[in-house]
């Protein structure tokens, strides 16, 4: 099993294995048509709809989420995560195998909050698009509960979620770093719509986007292409990244763990939390 990334063929040969736990991570957010078209809704339909067989969906909107925070999809406290992950069978021996049903930009995220409390969760290559293009069967409908586990404690990890504090002094020369923007080059430049308070990037960023971390069939390039399409070798530690949810940043930190890059954090309020603080 690869530490990062599987293909169809292999979880095609072991989702039946016992301590396989395949994880649906997908979320509908629709392209803004304005400014502030923030449109959002759990992808669980489509999971009804349509998913790997035996694969759960995780719910990153609403079960996996931390509630009280001012944006979306922040990550919970350890004991919520816990709970959540707990009622999607995951436990401690478990071999999670995260897709979604679209860019891979949540199977990333997922990816992310897990690594970032010591569990070591993996990601299907070309998610469900994969799956299905290699005439693999679907399920649809529900699943019958998970069967019980022990307890699952989380043990968080330093280094992998930038404060807006960091963030702040990182934009101002006063901290070490750089700032890395995942989104489209039109948003990074505000010459298109954002479902954000105001248009625009962090100042003192770079624009990589995310979408040309993949190729034509959803899949990670390999890492040389990737190395050299991220061009961040030359920039000084750490790399702080950041999109407009945290989502498409994290398909760069999953991109950048394939290179064998790993001084880099997330700054996880991102562009939702920073514009609407007219201040910055």
């Amino acid at each position: 099993m690869n530490t990062l990334l599987v293909d169809v063929a292999w979880l095609a040969a072991h989702r039946h294995e016992p301590d396989v736990v395949i994880l649906d991570a997908t979320v509908d957010l629709r392209a803004p048509h304005f400014d502030g078209d923030y449109q959002v809704a759990s992808g669980k339909s489509g999971w009804f709809a349509e998913h790997v067989p035996g694969a759960r969906h995780a719910d990153l909107l609403e079960r996996l989420h931390a509630t009280q925070a001012s944006y979306s999809f922040a990550m919970p406290p350890p004991a919520r995560l816990a709970e959540g992950l707990q009622a999607l069978g995951v436990a401690h021996h478990s071999r999670v195998v995260i897709y979604d049903r679209t860019d891979g930009f949540w199977a990333a995220r997922l990816w992310w909050m897990l690594r970032s409390v010591g569990l070591q969760p993996v990601i299907l290559d070309g998610g469900l698009n994969a799956w299905r293009n290699a005439g693999l069967p679907l399920h649809a409908g529900p699943l019958p509960a998970p069967m019980a586990t022990a307890p699952l404690t989380l043990s968080p990890q330093p280094g992998y979620w930038a404060s807006l504090a960091q963030v702040k002094a990182v934009s101002s020369g006063q901290a070490p770093g750089h700032l890395i923007c995942a989104l489209s080059q039109a948003v990074f430049e505000g010459a298109t719509a954002t479902r954000y308070s105001r248009r625009g990037h962090i100042p003192n960023s770079l624009n990589r986007p995310a979408r040309q971390l993949f190729d034509d069939h959803g899949r990670y390039h390999p890492p040389a292409v990737l190395r050299e399409r991220l061009a961040v070798d030359a920039l000084p530690q750490p790399l702080l990244l950041y999109c407009g949810g945290g989502i498409s940043a994290a398909a760069t930190a999953f991109a950048l763990a394939l290179t064998g890059r790993v001084d880099v954090t997330l700054y996880d309020g991102s562009l939702q939390q920073w514009s609407a603080d007219p201040a910055l």
